[in-house]
């Protein structure tokens, strides 16, 4: 528990590195720098998971009001039903436009090394309206796919499999965070 404590944020903060645009990989080096700098992107992350977090309380919510015995349910089957899946519906839409976002604001920090430029949504929202969001989201789903697959086929490979897994790590890293900034990139920030 304590090592993920202190590598995660360092690979975060790698991951900051190679979003500002250092070309060619930038070196591991100035660990105090890397945690700080891990510990505000996670802290970034968290924020904007808060929307998704209060989405997936309603429905619990919801579904632990109680009802008093003997009296009628305030929907009927049909009708949970289809607000079940209008739930599922904002649920889904609400995770791909914060999902975005998250994105966009870890590497306009990156770029910035300013926290609450990842919290200018307004900018963020411009940014990627000038990219397209269904090129975003198709260039980010191509990513995962790409990334997931090749994970995948690795684990599939008893013990040695997932000994080069741990091994292309970095790379997967470097590869995953500079293809993102690349995606930031395609347009202007704006100011």
């Amino acid at each position: 528990m304590l090592v993920s404590v202190v590598i995660f944020p360092l690979i975060y903060g790698y991951s900051v590195r190679v979003m500002s645009g250092t070309k060619p990989a930038p070196e591991f080096e100035g660990w105090i720098r890397l945690f700080v700098d891990g510990i505000k992107l996670i802290v970034i992350t968290i924020v904007y998971t808060i929307p998704i977090m209060i989405l997936t309380l309603i429905p619990l919510v919801l579904y632990a009001i109680p009802v008093p015995a003997g009296s009628e349910p305030l929907l009927s089957p049909e009708v949970g039903i289809i607000v079940a899946l209008a739930l599922l519906v904002i649920f889904t839409l609400a995770a791909i436009v914060v999902g975005i976002l998250a994105t966009f604001a870890m590497v306009r920090f990156s770029r910035t090394g300013r926290m609450g430029e990842a919290f200018r949504v307004g900018t963020l929202l411009a940014h990627i309206g000038e990219i397209g969001w269904l090129n975003v989201f198709v260039a980010l789903v191509v990513l995962t796919v790409v990334v997931a697959v090749v994970e995948f086929a690795l684990i599939l490979v008893p013990i040695i499999g997932v000994i080069i897994l741990l091994l292309l790590m970095p790379a997967f890293i470097i590869f995953t965070y500079r293809y993102i900034t690349l995606i930031y990139e395609s347009a202007p920030a704006p100011g």
